[in-house]
C-alpha cells in the first residue's frame, strides 16, 4: 500500500474488502476513525485512522467481537489492544513469508 496523506473511503473499502457503507456505519460507531472532510463532504481518512480502521476490523471481523466488544476494548486497553495487533500482524507477515520460502524450496 502506498503511502498517501489522505485516503478515499472507496480506497479504504478496497483495502478491506468491505462495503463504503461498512466503513460510514463503524466512523459514527468508533470514535477513533475521524476522517476529515473536503468542501463537498468527502471522508479523506488519514493514515492513523486506517490503522485504527484495521484495529476495528481485526476485532470485529477477525476476532470475533460484538461492536459492544470491540468498543468497550479499545476504551479499557487501547495500548494493549494495539500492541497485541501488532503483534498479530508482524506475524501473519512472517508466516506469509515462510510460506514463499516453502514454495521456493518445494
Amino acid at each position: 500500500m502506498e503511502n498517501k496523506l489522505y485516503y478515499t473511503i472507496g480506497e479504504v473499502a478496497q483495502m478491506f474488502n468491505v462495503n463504503a457503507s461498512l466503513i460510514r456505519f463503524w466512523e459514527k460507531e468508533f470514535d477513533i476513525i475521524k476522517p476529515h472532510k473536503n468542501k463537498k463532504g468527502n471522508r479523506l481518512f488519514t493514515r492513523e485512522d486506517v490503522d485504527n480502521f484495521h484495529l476495528i476490523f481485526h476485532l470485529v471481523k477477525e476476532k470475533g467481537m460484538t461492536l459492544k466488544g470491540a468498543k468497550q476494548q479499545i476504551k479499557t486497553s487501547m495500548a494493549q489492544t494495539e500492541a497485541n495487533f501488532e503483534i498479530v500482524k508482524r506475524l501473519k507477515t512472517i508466516r506469509q513469508e515462510l510460506l514463499a520460502i516453502k514454495e521456493e524450496l518445494l
